[in-house]
């Protein structure tokens, strides 16, 4: 919702608000002024100083928290955006406003997702879709659908980037969540087609052939990216057009059509300049290099890994850097150029030494010195780094190691590499050393079983030290039994309750000295745990920049929409119910059972009793 929107809204009651209210709703106007011409920090400050000024009106509050939310998110700062999206939600559940908590449910479920927390994003993004559907709204249906594709699409990324997988390679897990992407994807394309809703197509065929990709099914790729290629030109998108004729040529060298790849990594290269995208422009180079060496044009290599190296070292990209000189190596190596090759291979061990990869040195150093061996000079000694990496590859050859990853510097290629260009880098693999890949994994499986026991070990220590209670044990234990102005007794004083004397004559309503010394106890450990129970305690929601009067009102509609739709603040049987449920388990956790040896005990000893007395008798 917009501030615009919600200021057209406000009827004549708004205008008795004072002049806290108009000040308040002109601030915010002026930040969403400032935030649609791209000035989002400024933006920020007066919605902040809007909220200062506070309002009574419900709805110019919930467009003034959407906005801050979408400000902070594309600023970078989620945890605000979060924070202020759920401020949303509440006033739109508040107000009964159900688009309004469709929608902020769908920012909240986005936000989420951004900030890795995948499942709860899901919650949100379904409730948006439930909501959407209940209200007929086909367009805020979209979204929603497009929002789950996203979050499942991103879910399955995040869990496949773990290991070193090839597209068509993920595990079952990463491949449930490609296919929930799939599902949704789909499902907005055709609602969107019976929309004509052109743009939004052309996304979600983006999307689709991405997903597609990664499932390995390159035809299916191919056939959504050369749709999505298509509706780009149609509105002239040249930034949506060069990222679907790069993905294009992903595809096609997967599937070994080269050329096809080729021209349209060309094209990339060309949109790139237009655009004066010179990061993107390296990668199109670096890509060109590759597929042409594929093709044993190794002149045409040469030529795109140089000019790739030339705008690394312009960018100041030393990983990029890196890449040159490993491939411009391999190329002139290939070529025979083996003085040129040795100068490549040498700038990319230094380089690699400066990155601290070891993967990269290693490689490089071998490389250096079959060159060395080549053209008759010393070879130099593997690093103790090199040759932990080199025996953890077992007992391949040189040229192997050489073939092992096109791109040795493998650890900064999926943090440095755009999404859309992420696999260039391992399509052209032609062999693969899988016992380096498992040897890792194993590592560092190791070190996150390690990792996770003493962050177990950390969190629960503080909630047994919390459960923990220590007794002041009185010193004189022998007298426990004498009066309160006994000497014996005058450290104990302070921590036990004074022990009257036993009175035959009323016996029933004396407390004897253990009793006395179980309500101490009962009192010390009700003491520690009431600790632990005001840690358990919920606060009542705070919604900034609202009025006090108007924050009493929010609190009791949200009370009275949580016991129950009748408005009677008596819960029923329902909420009872579930709250035993919720507490049952937790209570059976801390019951303590008796042992059965001395439960036998007392029961022998009460029947010796009874027996006793009824002689008496």
């Amino acid at each position: 919702m917009s501030v615009s929107a919600s200021a057209e809204n406000l009827s004549s009651d708004n205008q008795s608000s004072g002049d806290g209210g108009n000040m308040c709703l002109e601030l915010a106007l002026e930040g969403e002024r400032l935030c649609k011409a791209g000035d989002c920090r400024a933006g920020v400050a007066f919605f902040q100083a809007a909220i200062q000024a506070g309002t009574d009106d419900l709805r110019t509050l919930s467009a003034i928290y959407s906005q801050l939310g979408n400000a902070y998110f594309y600023l970078g700062d989620y945890v605000k955006a979060m924070q202020y999206h759920k401020h949303d939600l509440t006033l739109a559940r508040t107000m009964g406003d159900k688009l309004g908590e469709a929608k902020s449910s769908g920012n909240l479920g986005n936000t989420l997702k951004v900030m890795g927390k995948f499942d709860e994003a899901m919650i949100c993004c379904k409730r948006h879709l439930e909501i959407s559907r209940e209200l007929k709204d086909k367009l805020s249906e979209g979204r929603a659908l497009y929002n789950l594709g996203n979050v499942y699409h991103a879910k399955g990324k995040h869990i496949g980037r773990v290991g070193q997988q090839d597209p068509g390679e993920f595990p079952e897990d990463v491949r449930s969540c490609l296919e929930q992407a799939v599902k949704y994807y789909e499902e907005n394309l055709e609602l969107m087609r019976e929309l004509n809703e052109r743009a939004a197509q052309g996304r979600a065929c983006g999307n689709l052939g991405n997903t597609y990709y990664l499932l390995g099914n390159f035809k299916q790729a191919i056939h959504y990216h050369e749709e999505r290629l298509k509706i780009a030109r149609e509105f002239g998108d040249k930034a949506a057009e060069r990222r679907a004729n790069s993905n294009l040529g992903n595809s096609h060298i997967f599937l070994g059509e080269f050329e096809a790849a080729a021209d349209h990594y060309k094209r990339t290269l060309v949109l790139a300049q237009e655009l004066g995208d010179r990061a993107v422009e390296a990668q199109s180079c670096y890509s060109l290099g590759n597929t042409y060496t594929l093709l044993r044009d190794y002149p045409v290599a040469v030529e795109y890994h140089l000019r790739h190296l030339i705008i690394a070292q312009q960018l100041m990209d030393r990983v990029g850097e890196g890449r040159a000189c490993w491939s411009l190596g391999n190329a002139h190596s290939a070529m025979g150029n083996h003085e040129k090759a040795l100068y490549f291979a040498s700038k990319h061990l230094e380089i690699s030494k400066e990155l601290g990869d070891p993967m990269g040195q290693a490689t490089a150093q071998m490389n250096v010195a079959d060159l060395r061996k080549v053209l008759g000079l010393p070879t130099s000694d593997l690093s103790p780094d090199s040759l932990e990496v080199v025996s953890s590859l077992g007992d391949q050859t040189s040229p192997a190691l050489h073939r092992y990853r096109l791109t040795p510097d493998s650890k900064q290629r999926a943090d440095t590499l755009p999404p859309d260009l992420e696999a260039v880098a391992g399509a052209q693999n032609l062999t693969h050393a899988n016992s380096a890949a498992a040897a890792d994994a194993k590592g560092e499986h190791l070190d996150d079983e390690e990792s996770f026991f003493d962050l177990l070990s950390r969190f629960q220590s503080k909630r047994m030290d919390d459960q923990r209670c220590s007794l002041t044990i009185a010193e004189n234990k022998e007298n426990t039994n004498s009066l309160p102005n006994s000497n014996h007794n005058n450290n104990a004083a302070a921590s036990i309750k004074p022990i009257m004397p036993l009175n035959n004559n009323n016996a029933a309503n004396s407390k004897t000295p253990s009793n006395a010394l179980q309500d101490d106890l009962l009192d010390l450990i009700a003491g520690m745990q009431s600790k632990r129970m005001d840690e358990q305690r919920v606060a009542l929601p705070h919604l900034p920049g609202l009025h006090p009067p108007a924050q009493s009102q929010v609190l009791q509609r949200l009370s009275v929409a949580g016991l129950g739709g009748d408005g009677s603040t008596t819960p029923d049987d329902t909420f009872l119910e579930m709250l035993m449920r919720c507490q049952s388990g937790r209570m059976e956790d801390q019951r303590a059972t008796v042992p059965a040896q001395s439960h036998e005990n007392r029961l022998s000893g009460a029947s010796k009793t009874a027996s006793r007395k009824d002689k008496k008798k």
